[in-house]
């Protein structure tokens, strides 16, 4: 078994819990994704920040393209671990 993840990041929180949920539903996770702030460099407001949702894919069976597309919907996108 690998240890493949899958970062994807979105603009704000409500966009990262909206894809938690929309990632049982679209491609059938079982395992709850992580979800982190990430501010980003020098920046201390808050609105300022990226919102991270790690994936483990430890099957491999996540499609990169695929998942970046469906952060796309969010106005996200999927990270080159």
């Amino acid at each position: 078994m690998s240890d493949v993840r899958h970062v994807l990041v979105l603009p704000d929180r409500d966009a990262a819990e909206e894809v938690v949920q929309a990632l049982a539903e679209r491609f059938g996770t079982d395992e709850e994704p992580l979800v982190v702030r990430d501010a980003l460099a020098g920046e201390d407001d808050a609105e300022d920040a990226q919102w991270l949702v790690v994936l483990r894919d430890e099957r491999g069976v996540l499609d990169p393209g695929e998942l970046d597309e469906f952060a796309g919907e969010w106005e996200g996108w999927r990270e080159e671990p």
